[in-house]
This record gives structure tokens, sequence and C-alpha cells, in this order.
């Protein structure tokens, strides 16, 4: 006999009788009295729990003595299933809270006022306030948010502006190093290359037409030497980052941008002339030419954010 989960599954009042569920059924006669044929794929009636052939399958066909029943199972069995929602009030299924405004006492989250969520200092808001202006949301610590964060931005902040007037003043004695009275006067430039090219330190072995020779310098709290400051000459084909460990080496500069994540630990190269922080991997050739001058800074952030001096 058919088993009871397919029985469940059909939408009619016979079921198939298979063989594959059944290995002893080898075909059995219809049941109505005046058939009796032999079906080797019978049908079973749910209601009166009879065999039929495929014409007498039906309630109707074999005058069912118990027509219904299987609906009717069918039906209470579906009434015992609880309905989505049962023994849950609406307000259980909207979050409802009060807008985080200051002095709005409007409660969001309903069906009638939703909320709107503020991505930046993560609160929810009525419309009335959804806007940042409204809430005043540059004032606002967002949520989660860690308080060491905040400390960083600080640092950071205030790098920027200690890099911003420094870089003003090493500017001006830019200016000085390569004297040129007036902004055209090439011939000036020639002359403290010259000079730079015979005091500048570096590999000898590095041939002369591949060499970059540069003014650097570092913050004075930040080496052990006793000057910050020193002429040398690298490749043009070195990347930016590569020039950095050998300055910082030069100059006696503690150099932890390998070993630590801290963006205020990190070193980084500024291009005085070009007003920038430069990336690590931009080639010296491409970014720098002789007599430039290049500082080493710590915490002043990652390019692209850049200096208007």
């Amino acid at each position: 006999m058919a088993s009871s989960s397919t029985a469940e599954a059909q939408d009619t009042s016979y079921v198939k009788m298979d063989k594959e569920d059944d290995a002893t059924l080898i075909g059995k006669h219809c049941q109505l009295e005046y058939c009796n044929q032999l079906d080797f794929l019978p049908f079973f009636c749910q209601s009166c729990k009879k065999t039929f052939c495929l014409d007498h399958r039906s309630e109707t066909a074999h005058k069912c003595a118990n027509a219904g029943a299987w609906a009717q199972r069918r039906r209470q069995a579906q009434l015992v299933k609880p309905s989505a929602g049962e023994g849950k009030r609406m307000r259980d299924l909207v979050s409802r809270k009060p807008c985080a405004a200051t002095d709005c006492k409007t409660t969001i989250g309903t069906s009638l006022v939703p909320g709107v969520h503020c991505s930046s200092c993560n609160r929810d808001y009525c419309l009335k306030h959804r806007l940042k202006e409204e809430h005043d949301c540059k004032n606002k610590i967002p949520i989660g948010a860690r308080p060491a964060q905040f400390d960083v931005a600080e640092q950071t902040k205030s790098a920027f502006a200690r890099l911003k007037a420094w870089g003003s003043s090493k500017k001006e004695l830019a200016g000085r190093a390569l004297p040129k009275p007036k902004p055209t006067s090439a011939s000036a430039r020639i002359v403290a290359v010259n000079n730079l090219k015979k005091t500048a330190k570096g590999d000898a072995k590095l041939p002369p037409e591949k060499r970059v020779y540069l003014y650097v310098e570092a913050e004075a709290e930040t080496t052990t030497a006793k000057t910050y400051k020193g002429e040398f000459f690298y490749s043009k084909d070195w990347v930016i980052g590569r020039v950095l460990d050998a300055a910082a080496r030069s100059l006696q500069v503690e150099n932890v941008n390998n070993q630590s994540s801290q963006e205020r630990d990190k070193l980084r190269v500024f291009h005085v002339e070009g007003g920038r922080v430069l990336e690590f991997n931009e080639k010296v050739g491409s970014v720098l030419v002789s007599g430039n001058t290049i500082v080493l800074l710590r915490g002043i952030g990652p390019p692209p954010d850049l200096i208007e001096l």
C-alpha cells in the first residue's frame, strides 16, 4: 500500500501504488464487485481504503462508501498547523524606538513613521531630522566607534598642520639652496646641482647617468644622529620606498614601516617642491629631479592627502 506521506502529498482521493515502494506488489484486482480486473498499476482510495483499477480510481467511479473522508482529514490537518504570525502582534515585528535627535519625542519604526538611518553617526531619525544638518551629525561620535580612532584622527590632523608649516619654511630653504634670482634662471639651477654632485654620497658603483641628486632631511626629533640632513644620490630606477629605507639608515631615523600597522608610526616621504607626499611605489625618475628636497616625516598619513602649501 502507498505510504501515508505519499497520501498527504496528493491532491486527489486516490494514489498510485508503486512497485518500487512495495517489492511484493505484482498486481491487484479491482475491488469493485462487478469489475475485478487485474491491474499491475492499481490505485488506492484514501477514503474507503480499497484498491481499484484505472477506470474506477475516483470516488465517483467506484461509488465510494466513505466519500470525502480523505478531504476532511486533510482539512483538519491544515487547521492544526499554526498560521503565519500566530501569537504575535504587529508591533513585535517592527523595531519601534524614539528618534535619536535631541528633544524629539517622535516614535519611529512604525508602519506610519518609518525611521531613516544615518550612516555617518550610526543613528536612526524621524523624517524631520533625517538630514545631517538637522541632527547636528558632525558633532556626534558614531555609535560603535572606538575612542582610539578619534585619537589617531586628531594626531593625523596635527601632523598635517605641522607638515604645512614645516613645508612652507623648507620650500623657502629649498629656494636658497637652489639660488635663482629669477624663476627663469636655469643657469643658477645648474650651478647648484653641480655643487650638489660634488658633496652627495651614495653607491659609487651606480652609473652617473642613472643618478638623481637630492637634499634629504628629517625632523630633528625623529633622528638620533647629530645632523638631521644630508646630500645623497639614488638610482632613478628605485622606487620611493627604497629611497626611504636608504635615507632612514643614512640619517639614523627609526624605520618601523614593516613592523607597525599604525599610520602614526610610519615614515612618509614628502616632496618639498611638489608639495605632496609621495607614494611608496612611485619611481624616483618620474617624480624627482636632481636638486629637489625630500623630507622624512612620521605620522602624516598616506597620499593621496595632498597639502596645499
